[in-house]
């Protein structure tokens, strides 16, 4: 699954959840399906920031990603593992919003990244913003991690609605 084709999958998927699913957390310190929603809207917006910053940019960058920047780029997407942010860096994303507010959520983000899409290549690919474990990348870089990250989250999605089936079905 590429490009705009992951966030229109998470769309997709959205109008199937009854409010009470998108809302459940099944243990305390586990994500909602509507955390993780918030969650993937929240970052997609940061990483599309951080294009904007590269695209304004007129500073050819010479440094280049971490270690584990060069891996990520080069393996297309993180590993099938669970990432826990350090401490400090964790946050709870929203669980109060409804379909409604997260299906605009969706919109206005597909509207933004196919805005960028059709830009990128005209953006010099030596400016560069630092991501904080990756290191510099470019507007292309910022771009595909969207939906790296976005992606890497169909696994905890899949993880919830199993959890979900399970609590309906004792």
């Amino acid at each position: 699954m590429r490009g705009l084709e992951v966030i229109n999958a998470f769309k997709d998927r959205l109008d199937t959840y009854p409010m009470e699913q998108l809302r459940y957390s099944s243990a305390p310190g586990v994500w909602s399906m509507g955390q993780v929603y918030s969650h993937i809207v929240d970052v997609a917006l940061e990483y599309l920031d951080k294009i904007e910053q590269c695209a304004i940019s007129s500073v050819d960058q010479p440094l280049g990603k971490t270690e584990a920047g060069e891996e990520l780029i080069e393996r297309g997407g993180f590993p099938p593992i669970k990432i826990k942010l350090p401490p400090g860096m964790e946050y709870s994303p929203n669980n109060e919003k409804n379909k409604a507010e997260h299906n605009r959520d969706l919109d206005d983000l597909l509207s933004k990244m196919r805005e960028w899409d059709a830009r990128i290549q005209l953006i010099n690919p030596n400016y560069k913003i630092r991501h904080g474990g990756f290191g510099w990348l470019n507007v292309r870089e910022w771009f595909d991690l969207i939906e790296m990250h976005t992606r890497h989250h169909l696994r905890q999605q899949q993880e919830l609605e199993q959890a979900w089936k399970e609590i309906k079905l004792s």
